[in-house]
């Protein structure tokens, strides 16, 4: 079977830009940003993007490019009779671990999409609303399995007639709904205070944890360490450029995570709520400022299709690495792979699902099993599959041959000697020191 191409730059920049801009932006990015003193942490992260993520964006795209192969693949091919492969198997255990319970929480968001429809009453009980529906059977699986549908049957349809198709689509009226929000929120009585937050840095606000939420969010947010940007970059062309693409997607990507500060911190502050709610900010916070809102019900109904568009987005990309390695690897069938290894995905994400109700006792470190599935993702799969690509593209491939096809068909970015001693040196060690601070934290 003929491999797919992307059809156009566009669609594969939507696309990549896609599977960067999802919860990590709408969700993540909003109540870190909040729990670290606002705009010091903008600053942070803003340079971890540039210095860390982007030089190893660009070195996931060239192993795609390059070999036209899944993670696995990409390694196998660059470094044969090596266990170079296992980073790549790394990738491929990061996007269904990830998955599994990216699923659950984009199932609250749909979940949120129909109760907001009637609107949110100004008297509710935002907390027990959030905790009644998450200590559910019921209502979570439902909708936990509806959005691993929506996945899988993207996937299912291809690369040019599902991924880039539905990216076309969603991806405008992703940004078209967060323009919407921040005219609405800017235009709130209060709504300076929000902006000052946002935007005037206290850096005495920066503590440790500022650093290894940045840097971690860097990767969370452009999809780095589990491979999908190694298998979007495989559906490249020879003809397309690496280092004007990834510019793009880090642009589009950083873009849409400060719009959704914009949409979000004004009205926080407007009607008197606390920036610093953490993870609840986006089910329990915003929908009670939706709720004082002139015309709350209609924004608070936009606010949940733009977390669940944004969630598809990511998602599919996630699913695909597991997919494109049994199609290239094993030759299967694509129906076949994303519909089985869908549902597999569905199975492991019930676990987590049932940590707030009938599984709550079962702890590691003081954590629930859904945040447990997030810490081994975030804090392990994701930044050692990064260290261990970007040593492997400095050292082993080699960071001319990098350079090289980075700046192959590149007509405005190219990349040089800085990218070279970043991959090289700070990158590893950046990503070494978080591995290893999140570790030490954990206990």
């Amino acid at each position: 079977m003929e491999r797919e191409n992307w059809t156009s730059k566009l669609g594969f920049i939507l696309a990549a830009s896609g599977s960067a801009i999802g919860l990590g932006n709408i969700w993540r990015f909003p109540y870190l940003t909040g729990t670290n003193g606002g705009a010091a942490f903008l600053f942070i992260y803003l340079a971890c993007i540039i210095f860390i993520g982007y030089p190893v964006l660009i070195a996931e795209m060239s192993l795609g490019k390059k070999t036209a192969k899944n993670p696995i693949g990409a390694f196998k091919q660059l470094a044969p009779d090596t266990p170079w492969w296992l980073v790549g198997a790394l990738g491929v255990l990061a996007g269904f671990v990830i998955l599994s319970f990216y699923s659950v929480v984009a199932g609250w968001g749909m979940a949120y999409t129909v109760k907001a429809i009637g609107g949110f009453s100004p008297d509710a009980d935002f907390a027990a609303m959030f905790g009644n529906h998450i200590s559910g059977v019921g209502g979570p699986l439902f909708w936990h399995a509806a959005f691993m549908f929506l996945t899988i049957a993207v996937i299912g349809a291809g690369v040019v007639k599902g991924i880039q198709k539905v990216v076309k689509i969603l991806m405008p009226i992703l940004f078209f709904i967060i323009i919407i929000m921040i005219v609405r929120a800017l235009t709130l009585d209060g709504a300076m205070a929000g902006l000052s937050f946002y935007l005037k840095p206290d850096f005495s606000n920066i503590k440790l944890q500022t650093f290894i939420d940045a840097i971690s969010q860097s990767f969370f947010t452009l999809s780095l360490g589990l491979g999908t940007m190694i298998t979007y970059g495989s559906y490249l062309s020879k003809n397309d450029s690496i280092s004007d693409s990834a510019g793009y997607v880090v642009i589009f990507d950083t873009a849409i995570a400060f719009l959704a500060g914009f949409a979000i911190f004004p009205a926080v502050f407007a009607l008197g709520f606390d920036p610093a709610a953490g993870p609840g900010l986006t089910f329990i916070t915003l929908p009670a400022v939706f709720a004082e809102m002139p015309l709350g019900g209609l924004f608070s109904f936009l606010f949940f299709i733009l977390l669940t568009i944004a969630a598809l987005t990511s998602s599919i990309s996630m699913l695909e690495v597991v997919v494109a390695y049994l199609v290239d690897e094993h030759h299967w069938n694509r129906k076949k792979a994303s519909y089985l290894f869908g549902f597999l995905i569905f199975l492991f994400g019930i676990p987590p699902l049932l940590g707030y109700s009938s599984l709550s006792e079962i702890r590691f470190l003081g954590m629930d099993i859904l945040d447990t599935y997030d810490w081994f993702s975030n804090s392990l799969f994701l930044p050692i599959g990064g260290l261990l690509t970007s040593v492997f593209v400095a050292h082993i491939w080699g960071a001319k041959n990098a350079v090289n096809e980075a700046n192959d068909n590149s007509d405005i970015l190219k990349v040089g000697q800085i990218f070279v001693f970043l991959l090289k040196y700070i990158v590893p060690l950046a990503i070494s020191i978080i591995i290893i601070l999140n570790i030490v934290s954990s206990f």
